[in-house]
Formats: C-alpha cells, structure tokens, sequence
C-alpha cells in the first residue's frame, strides 16, 4: 500500500528541508519507544524521514510515490534500480545526533549505548525571603519508584543468589543482524532478561518481583543555596524515578517560590526598603531605626534630606548565587504624615508654613 510521506511527517508537499527534519525530531521525540510512545508511529515517522530527509530519495519519492522504496520498486528485486540496498552495513553513528533515535526503531545502542532512564520528578518548595537570602535546608517527602528495600536493588529473593544470565551468557548484550530497506543493521540490544546486568536472580524478590525496585516514600533534605530567587530551580540527578536493574534514574527539579516579606522586595540582588521619619528629622537630620536582612541597623540621615532619598548600604543585599559578594540594600526616606495632630502640633506646622517652610 501506498505510503503518504509528507501525511506522517505532518508537513506540505513543498516544506522546506529544515522544516521537514523539525517535524521529525518532535515526532520521533513523541512515538520513542522509551518514552511510552506507539512503536509503529515511531517506524512510519523514521521511513518518512529517511526518504523526505534525502533530497535525492524526495526527488523519487515526489515522481513515483513509495512504491519507490518498497521491494521490487524501480525495476529491480532490490528496490533502487536493481540495486540491493541490503548488501551494505550501515553504520548508526553516521546518523549524527539522530544515532539514538534510530536506535530505538533498530533495536541497537547508539552512541555510547542506549539505557533506560527513569522519569524526572518536579516539586515546588516554598522559602520565607529571609531563607532565600541566606540559604535553607528544607525536607521534602517524594512517593516514587526506589530501590527495593527488601533486595536492595538486585531483584534476588534475601539469601538467594544471582545467577549468569543465559540469554546473553553475562554480556548484557544480545547482538542481532537486521535486514531493512536501508540496508542491514547489525544491532547491540540491551538484553530484556537481565536489563543489561548480566546476572538474574536465582529466585525473584517477592516484595519487588524482581525487578529491584518499589513504590515507596522517600525524604530526603534539599539545601538551597543563599541567594536563589523565586521561579529558579534546582537539579539534584538521580533523585528521580528508579526504573529499576540496568536503568538510570531521572532526577529531581525543585522549583522554588519565595512568599513575599511585610518589608523587603528584591531586585535583582538588590533589596528594598522604606523607612518613614519624622519631617523635623529630614530637615534637622538624625539616626532611623531600619530593619535589615542582617537584622536591625540603623541609618544616618543627614540635615536637609529630601522625602524619596534612597539611600545605598553597599553589599547589605541579597547574595550573588554563583559567585563571591552580595547586592545592595537600597532604602527610601519618606516622611511621616500624622493623620491627626494636637492643637501644638498643629499651630507648630502652621508657623512653619507661614515662614514658607
């Protein structure tokens, strides 16, 4: 049957080539075996793209339809014009970065082999702005897939042994030879019995079944760094999901959020403040009581200070994350303006005024 190329890829009969290869990536991306994907979508998308992605093989495909590719196609029992694409080895390195995509329709290890991987995990963590300042260590319970507490990861019943898999006579890997319609691959697969080990259990874990691991809480401490801001995230590898023997764990992304303080705001490293004093203050000078994220201090105002003054306590700030020193702590003088004054009070501004004060 007819294959429509352009259909599976998504893409219009005059889609540019990068285009074409985008739509590839996503979609193989999407279909991979390993990521949960339909096998056979993911099949379709890497025969579309072997024929869309060569421009002599498109040029074909545009002028005589699949049937180009298929067996017998072109004249010739081999497809191509008689010639037998499957005289020839094809190496997955030549690939490029694809390597390990097309790895996962062959069935081979690509570059540096292929192995299973578990599922990242995110969580958000919440800071108090002083504990974002300064760093904090926070615990946190996460419920995924962990090494099984009962086998410690092995997949062996306690006080069983492993044995060498026979399957893949302790390699981990089973070699096979594959004949496509681009030509035949000779493939290195990470052996199903063993997960790639090379051992089995002499007798399954009955907690885990086997397979080393088990859905469980686990808590764990997080230190955050002093200095991190609200929205940054934090990776610690191998704290993800376990995929059990022969696999490798994702790893945990903790996003963190920072709740607002009665008193500061940041930005960037710097923080800010107000501090409001009395007019008399402003026009005679003196020392405000001001609150810190070093704690209480105090700030000299000099006679004759305007209201909206900001004032600059260098390297009072938020620290630098990746590097030595810390911002500024930038604050703005305002005055006091009393809602309700005393009739001296009020006859003490109104001399003032009079003097155009």
């Amino acid at each position: 049957m007819a294959k429509d190329y352009y259909s599976i890829l998504g893409v219009p009969k005059d889609a540019p080539p990068e285009d074409v290869k985008k739509a590839f990536r996503r979609l193989a991306h999407e279909h991979h075996p390993d990521k949960g994907g339909d096998a056979q979508k993911f099949k379709d998308v890497n025969e579309a793209y072997q024929v869309l992605g060569d421009p002599q093989k498109r040029a074909q495909y545009d002028k005589f339809g699949s049937a180009a590719f298929e067996q017998g196609g072109m004249g010739g029992p081999g497809g191509f014009g008689g010639f037998d694409p499957s005289g020839f080895n094809v190496n997955v390195e030549d690939f490029g970065d694809l390597g390990d995509i097309l790895g996962g329709m062959f069935g081979f290890q690509g570059r540096g082999g292929r192995q299973r991987r578990g599922q990242d995990i995110e969580v958000d963590v919440t800071l108090e702005f002083i504990e974002s300042v300064n760093g904090a260590r926070k615990e946190i319970s996460l419920y995924k897939h962990d090494t099984c507490s009962a086998c410690g990861g092995n997949g062996a019943e306690p006080g069983s042994s492993l044995v060498t898999c026979k399957t893949c006579g302790g390699k981990g890997t089973v070699t096979t030879l594959q004949r496509t319609l681009f030509g035949s691959f000779q493939s290195s697969q990470t052996c199903m019995d063993c997960f790639g080990t090379g051992k089995k259990p002499e007798k399954a874990c009955t907690k885990c079944g086997g397979v080393g691991v088990e859905r469980k809480t686990v808590k764990m401490s997080i230190d955050i760094p002093a200095g991190i801001s609200d929205g940054e995230a934090l990776k610690v590898a191998g704290a993800g999901e376990n995929p059990g023997q022969g696999g490798k764990p994702g790893d945990l992304f903790v996003r963190i959020r920072v709740r607002s303080h009665p008193t500061f705001s940041r930005e960037g490293n710097d923080v800010l403040s107000t501090v409001h004093v009395p007019y008399s203050m402003l026009a005679l000078g003196g020392s405000a009581d001001i609150e810190t994220v070093d704690g209480p201090g105090s700030l000299k105002i000099p006679d004759g200070t305007q209201p909206g003054t900001v004032f600059k306590l260098r390297g009072k700030g938020i620290p630098f994350l990746r590097s030595r020193g810390r911002g500024d702590h930038l604050v703005t003088v305002q005055p006091i303006v009393e809602k309700k004054l005393s009739r001296e009070q009020r006859d003490a501004v109104e001399r003032l005024r009079n003097q155009g004060l």
